[in-house]
């Protein structure tokens, strides 16, 4: 009885926790760059003094999905997405480093490169500062030139390289900030010279919504089969405690 009992509740459990990352993902279905989350389950035996009879449920292999989402052309000079795989490297505030598809960059007050949620964006020499008033050209390279009001295009002065970085995606790390990290001790990722970006372009959420749609109704119904065994397994024990009883 108890084995039906420990299976039901953590499988209820995981079930809920499911349905908590598929509505994160419906959330992120318009959010530039996302990269929808994914877990599965998978039975695992509980180990103690006793015979191995009994199984819980648990997340299995729990990351994201690694697919590009759709390009919309911008037209603005500083939207730029990557091609392919490849990751935007940012600089964190305690100096480790983040990885983001996200390319709506814009230059600050102080004429630092970053993101529009004010993340300093880095170059392969450090963060990028930029001469104030001038416009700002990116090559598919992710080499950055300024050009100053009134100069010709053709004067442009190189301002540094965006560092852009290719990891295996096995050793990236989603943080709560919705940033990616290399998992605990791994080096930095060192900038990769074949990623390409295309310019004037951002990239969109790879959350299909149908999809997501259609996981929410079904984890609904996993949830409603989890606590239906619990039911049973309470109405199993009542049964058999009359019997006891008589």
């Amino acid at each position: 009885m108890d084995r039906m009992i420990y299976v039901g509740m953590t499988g209820a459990k995981q079930a809920m926790e499911q349905q908590a990352s598929v509505a994160n993902n419906m959330a992120n279905v318009s959010t530039p760059g996302f990269r929808a989350q994914i877990n599965n389950f998978r039975a695992v035996p509980v180990v103690g003094v006793e015979a191995a009879t009994r199984a819980m449920v648990v997340a299995s292999t729990p990351g994201a999905d690694m697919r590009s989402g759709p390009m919309t052309q911008t037209g603005r000079a500083l939207d730029v997405a990557v091609r392919g795989d490849g990751w935007l490297t940012l600089q964190m505030p305690d100096g480790s480093e983040a990885y983001t598809r996200v390319g709506n960059l814009q230059v600050g007050a102080d004429g630092q490169l970053t993101t529009l949620d004010s993340r300093p964006v880095a170059g392969e020499a450090g963060p990028l500062a930029v001469p104030p008033g001038s416009a700002l050209v990116v090559t598919n390279e992710g080499v950055i030139s300024a050009i100053g009001a009134g100069d010709p295009a053709v004067g442009a002065a190189e301002v540094g390289r965006l560092k852009l970085v290719n990891p295996p995606a096995a050793d990236l790390v989603r943080g709560d900030d919705g940033l990616f990290r290399m998992r605990a001790g791994a080096a930095p990722a060192q900038a990769d010279p074949a990623v390409r970006l295309l310019t004037g372009t951002l990239e969109g959420s790879n959350v299909n919504p149908v999809e997501v749609m259609v996981d929410m109704i079904a984890n609904a119904r996993r949830f409603e089969m989890h606590m239906k065994t619990l039911q049973t397994a309470e109405s199993n024990d009542q049964q058999a405690n009359k019997l006891l009883s008589s």
